[in-house]
């Protein structure tokens, strides 16, 4: 069973993930049309600091994306303590999920060993 501790982080989590996504998506546009969507938030058992997981897509750079919302982060800040009361306002830090593109290369290895199989020998 969970420590009551352990269940407060996550129930933060939650709740930052799900402002910060709102902030995307409806405050803090990517130049270019990028789509950034916010797919986890891990924060520390303090809640002091939250490691914000992002997913940036139709941006040719996404790295570049990243480090304009990097540069924004005091704003993000300040907006999440507009939206989600907590004691102390965490700290972000923003990376890129390899979720998407891992899954991205994997499809491709199936594709590929799926026209294998299907040519004769």
């Amino acid at each position: 069973m969970p420590r009551p501790a352990d269940l407060r982080v996550r129930k933060v989590e939650r709740l930052l993930r799900d402002a910060l996504g709102e902030i995307l998506s409806r405050e803090a546009e990517e130049p270019g049309g990028a789509l950034v969507t916010v797919t986890r938030v891990t924060a520390t058992p303090d809640l002091l600091t939250a490691r914000v997981s992002l997913s940036v897509f139709g941006a040719p750079d996404p790295e570049a994306a990243l480090e304009r919302l990097r540069r924004r982060t005091g704003w993000f800040r300040h907006q999440l303590a507009a939206r989600v009361e907590l004691k102390y306002n965490p700290a972000l830090l923003f990376e890129l999920d390899p979720g998407p593109e891992f899954a991205d290369r994997l499809e491709k290895l199936i594709e590929k060993a799926r026209r294998h199989d299907s040519e004769p020998d």
